[in-house]
């Protein structure tokens, strides 16, 4: 039986990052993460549930994948220490894991890092298409209303230059300047969004406390891709100059987390009060668009997340690059060009697939539901009842029934909710195509 707690090897004292971020850098990272498109379709997901179910599976939604994130960054440091290494990726974790696990599990280990940087790879290059639908359609909305009216389509060929210049940036304490004052925008475009939907609030009377549960699903993704970018969460773990201080009991990470939530909650609840079904899958785009300040607002917000693509798209970059592609260019003076290159390819394809889908909520709820519901529930759960498995779990082996049922609630809510959201694409554009 293993025992960690006597061995006196610290991986956090062992690290060899080479530009560090400091705790307050830390801190605006995580919630430019976390706070993104995300929040403002937060009303939509509500609109899929109701204002009263919305509000309490948003919070239990929010305390389940804080839970994971701690179980998957306690599970990493587990077998760092075990191993003797300062720090072990989420896949390379996954592969050790399952060696060390009970041996039903023993023919995933040569699936595990695929699936998971696949996984992780998908999901944040989902991310950035999704950003470049958001952008496009709240830049449509103003140009439309002061120059001239043009498909979205188009307005995202004119994202892919600017993208390009800030996806070569491959540093994140590069990007914490910008990202310090994409969350000062943020948080003024958020004050404006929530004073436009908190006048003339109908009588909340006329909002559904609770909906068809068949709609639930798509809630479930959007909430999930709002909440846990569990990849970019990870990355800014593993560049902090002091780690310890992310996981604490008080640490970055949980009041990180329960800003986020009560902004979404928040932002959520007022919204859905004040457009109800109505509402669109970004918020922002129920805002008047002859108003000058909504205007305003949605090129802040386009700003923003212009910002947030790099930050996002580290992500898919690093594992792409630094685990598939650099070991086949020996030349490490081309290494920079090679790179480069990579970044733009990864622009063009959230270009196309923004183009093939630009509906922003079925877009969202799809690949929240499909990438999260495994990597922020069902992975860390399985990686834990592996890790665990020599030691014991606990009375009445409590830690492996919390796991299984995690495991089994992110398996069932992954796939229905992708279900469901696949579904209700191929039903919008078989619409649109009968109607053209």
């Amino acid at each position: 039986m293993k025992n960690d707690s006597n061995d006196d090897y610290d991986p956090h004292e062992h690290r060899d990052v080479k530009k560090p971020t400091n705790n307050w850098q830390t801190m605006v990272h995580f919630l430019k993460a976390s706070v993104g498109t995300g929040v403002l379709a937060m009303p939509n997901a509500f609109a899929h549930a109701g204002y009263l179910n919305g509000s309490i599976s948003t919070v239990l939604l929010g305390c389940i994948a804080l839970y994971c994130l701690h179980i998957l960054l306690g599970s990493m440091y587990i077998l760092c220490k075990r191993k003797r290494v300062p720090y072990i990726s989420y896949s390379e974790c996954m592969e050790i894991g399952l060696k060390e696990g009970p041996p039903i599990f023993q023919c995933l280990i040569p699936l595990a890092t695929p699936i998971v940087d696949g996984f992780l790879a998908f999901y944040h290059y989902g991310i950035c298409c999704i950003y470049v639908v958001f952008m496009a359609s709240n830049i449509k909305q103003v140009v439309d209303h002061n120059l001239i009216v043009w498909p979205v389509r188009t307005h995202m060929c004119f994202l892919v230059i600017p993208l390009l210049l800030i996806f070569s940036i491959r540093n994140l304490k590069l990007l914490a300047p910008f990202c310090a004052a994409a969350n000062i925008l943020l948080l003024f475009g958020l004050s404006i969004v929530m004073y436009y939907i908190c006048t003339e609030l109908p009588p909340l009377s006329e909002r559904e406390m609770l909906v068809d549960i068949r709609q639930m699903p798509v809630f479930f993704g959007t909430v999930l891709f709002a909440l846990e970018a569990v990849g970019v969460i990870l990355a800014i773990e593993e560049n902090m100059a002091t780690p310890k201080s992310y996981v604490t009991p008080c640490g970055i990470m949980n009041w990180g987390m329960a800003i986020v939530l009560t902004l979404y909650a928040t932002i959520g609840f007022f919204g859905y009060w004040r457009y109800g079904n109505e509402v669109l899958g970004s918020v922002t785009l129920n805002l008047p668009q002859t108003d000058i300040l909504p205007q305003c607002v949605k090129i802040l917000f386009a700003v923003t997340t212009y910002i947030s693509y790099a930050l996002q798209g580290y992500v898919a970059a690093n594992i792409i690059w630094n685990k598939y592609l650099i070991k086949h260019f020996p030349d490490e003076s081309k290494h920079t060009r090679y790179e480069l290159i990579m970044r733009a390819v990864i622009v063009i394809l959230t270009f196309l697939a923004a183009v093939a889908i630009p509906d922003l909520g079925l877009f969202l709820s799809l690949v929240g539901a499909l990438c999260l519901s495994i990597l922020g529930l069902m992975c860390p759960a399985l990686l834990q009842i592996c890790i665990q498995y020599e030691q014991g779990y606990g009375r009445l082996k409590y830690k492996l029934v919390i796991n299984i049922l995690l495991f089994m609630f992110g398996a069932f809510g992954g796939f229905v909710g992708t279900f469901v959201s696949v579904e209700e694409i191929i039903d919008t554009y078989a619409c649109n195509k009968a109607e053209i």
